[in-house]
């Protein structure tokens, strides 16, 4: 989730003993909150197909484009890992990552530049929509591997929302464009991948305090270090030194 998917590197942490139901219980993350999420950020962005998408992505050090990129990439990999008849427990299905540049984010899916934005955006669209399509189809008993725990597809959904949201949120600072999802994904999302946040503050800036973005109130900010894959009352381990698709 972090900018730092450009080292694919986790830090070690402590697995927490997670309370089901401590987060704000506005119910499950679904396909139609990832559908709605992307279907928000594509409204947000499509105003600046004739901006300049190599000025850097708020506070990130890769640029606009290759941060939407990274969302896109990023639906597409939590898709692939619910795909097989077995996915995989003690990794991620094994696709090839790569990067553009150095210090870009390695990724599975590059979009033709050619296509400028508008493509950028269809390619976001495509990975929603294969997110979607798995999350709808697996049956909820699936478990998959990921690197700060491993999920079921709505812990996949969750993800999906908030690395669509969040990398949105860093793209829309870079281009000088407004942008507030809606409250309700956000509180769904912050339920499940952060059950430790406050829930009686706004939903939207809570999250982005979550992710390390921003202050919230009382609570100063903090730097991300990951979030709550595992299914709600896990104590599932962060396994170290693994590539995070997102």
């Amino acid at each position: 989730m972090s900018e730092d998917r450009g080292s694919h590197q986790v830090g070690s942490l402590t697995a927490r003993a997670l309370v089901p139901g401590s987060g704000s219980g506005s119910g499950l993350v679904t396909a139609a909150d990832v559908e709605l999420s992307v279907r928000s950020a594509v409204t947000a962005l499509t105003s600046a197909f004739s901006a300049d998408w190599r000025v850097p992505a708020g506070e990130l050090a890769w640029d606009c484009w290759e941060t939407l990129e990274h969302t896109a990439d990023g639906l597409f990999a939590y898709a692939a890992q619910l795909g097989p008849e077995r996915p995989p427990l003690d990794g991620f299905v094994p696709l090839r990552w790569q990067r553009d540049r150095p210090d870009g984010p390695p990724n599975v899916v590059f979009v033709d530049r050619a296509a400028g934005p508008a493509g950028l955006l269809q390619v976001l669209e495509t990975g929603g929509a294969l997110l979607a399509a798995m999350v709808r189809t697996v049956s909820p008993q699936v478990r998959a591997f990921h690197a700060y725990g491993v999920s079921d597809p709505e812990g996949f959904a969750a993800m999906g929302v908030v690395e669509t949201l969040v990398h949105t949120h860093d793209v829309a600072a870079g281009l000088a464009l407004p942008w507030t999802p809606p409250a309700d994904v956000c509180d769904r999302a912050l339920a499940r991948l952060f059950p430790e946040a406050p829930t009686d503050t706004d939903r939207w800036p809570t999250l982005l305090w979550a992710t390390g973005r921003a202050e919230l109130h009382d609570h100063p900010r903090r730097a991300f270090e990951s979030w709550h894959s595992a299914p709600l009352g896990d104590r599932a381990p962060v396994i170290e030194n693994r590539p995070v698709p997102g």
